[in-house]
């Protein structure tokens, strides 16, 4: 595995900004304009003027949110806002979080992990990355200095050996606690005992890790660091531009969560459940399910019960109706993209987006949005947000490992991860 590094961790003082619930926020990537309001609203301390601050009339190169969040950031840290850990250290970061009533935890670690470029390394990419996002972080980066919210790892380790010798070091210690907007409960503790922080990078040094969440932010340090070296500013092999700030997951971990990520296509205003039949009948065994919320439920029931990637759902809005699809064979898959392998074909996800929103109605990126809960399809349907809901089978870590370390990405929107990481539990200086 890539080296891991405890640091000295950037932190809030509670004594300072009071409840860190209000000060802390999820990453830019899931903001949306009234939840970015509502943050700026809840505390003047809020991380989101540092993660994702407002753009304001009249900004220009030299006087924008960039500018404004290095500010900031530089006069919180001036003024004790934020505070520097005593002792270099990792973070065993713990989630608490309900998915469809059942109740998780998800453990993990935070820690300096030293950069190394896909393909050249055990860091391995699992999505595809656009350009704008990676420009916006860049700018961020380069005002700040800080790796202000964690990339998302996951490491293979069936046995959990890395992590309980970790969290050997937190017993009958108190955590700080955290709640975020949506009722999940964060917890972390710093680890600085020198022996178990050796324990702990002797336990990690053969793993390979797998980016979940946090690619762009990921590429972004990648070219901040090629720019830091182009200009000569590079200190040596220990400079913090050679790291980036990561939370570290086994993927044996009961608490790891992937939900799925359902479709929802507009733009088949008149596509009924049996027009949908005959276009996927060749290819696919079709099996009605009803209609209605319960027709909804039925079907996703099925692909739950199976399990299985060949077998995807769907509902027709014009006569709200539901059914499953099953491919019959893999030879259309293997003709239609022949380029990628047998682990990246057999995905629900590939399949969808390759035999039916390609191949059976053309490409329709533009009119498809995305959504992780059976009542989030619902309300889509009831609301007529949507023409056609396509229910997909999440993808499992086995398919993120495989199709990873065959240097492939997976198609957009493949996995989610839940819950997000918070942004402001602890920041990482990167110069």
């Amino acid at each position: 595995m890539p080296e891991i590094r405890p640091f000295r961790g950037v932190r809030y003082d509670l004594a300072r900004v009071g409840d860190l619930s209000q000060a802390v926020a999820p990453p830019y990537d899931v903001i949306g304009p009234d939840l970015q309001q509502a943050l700026h609203d809840a505390s003047p301390y809020n991380v989101i003027r540092l993660e994702l601050g407002r753009d304001e009339p009249g900004d220009t190169d030299a006087s924008n949110r960039y500018t404004r969040a290095a500010k900031l950031l530089k006069d919180w840290r001036r003024d004790g806002i934020l505070v520097d850990e005593s002792h270099p250290s990792l973070y065993v970061y713990h989630q608490t979080f309900q998915v469809e009533g059942k109740s998780y935890t998800r453990k993990g670690f935070l820690a300096r992990v030293r950069l190394e470029p896909f393909g050249e390394g055990r860091i391995y990419p699992h999505e595809e990355t656009m350009s704008g996002p990676k420009a916006d972080r860049l700018k961020l980066y380069e005002a700040t200095g800080f790796n202000l919210s964690p990339i998302f790892g996951l490491y293979p380790d069936p046995e959990n050996a890395a992590f309980s010798a970790l969290e050997h070091g937190i017993r009958d210690r108190t955590p700080l606690t955290v709640t975020d907007h949506l009722g999940v409960e964060n917890q972390l503790w710093p680890v600085s005992d020198v022996e178990t922080l050796a324990a702990v990078q002797g336990l990690m040094a053969d793993r390979s890790v797998f980016i979940a969440d946090g690619h762009h932010r990921y590429e972004t340090a990648l070219r901040y660091r090629a720019d830091r070296a182009a200009a000569g500013e590079l200190t040596g092999p220990d400079d913090p531009a050679n790291f980036c700030l990561m939370m570290l997951v086994s993927m044996s971990d009961p608490g790891l969560q992937i939900l799925p990520t359902h479709r929802l296509i507009q733009g088949l205003p008149f596509l009924t459940s049996g027009k949908l039949a005959e276009l996927l009948s060749p290819e696919f065994e079709i099996e009605d399910f009803g209609e209605g919320p319960s027709g909804c439920r039925a079907a996703w029931q099925e692909i739950e019960l199976h399990g299985d990637q060949n077998l995807l759902g769907f509902g027709t809005a014009m006569d709200n109706r539901w059914c499953t699809a099953r491919l019959r064979s893999d030879a259309t898959m293997d003709a239609l993209v022949p380029d990628h392998s047998p682990d990246w074909r057999s995905l629900g996800v590939s399949i969808l987006q390759e035999m039916v929103l390609k191949k059976t109605f053309g490409d329709l990126k533009q009119t498809c949005r995305y959504v992780h809960l059976i009542d989030e399809v619902l309300e889509a349907f009831h609301s007529g947000a949507c023409d056609l809901a396509c229910l997909v089978p999440p993808a499992g870590m086995e398919h993120v490992e495989a199709i990873a370390s065959n240097l492939e990405k997976m198609p957009p929107k493949s996995t989610y991860f839940y819950p997000k990481l918070l942004t402001g539990l602890v920041l990482n200086p990167i110069r």
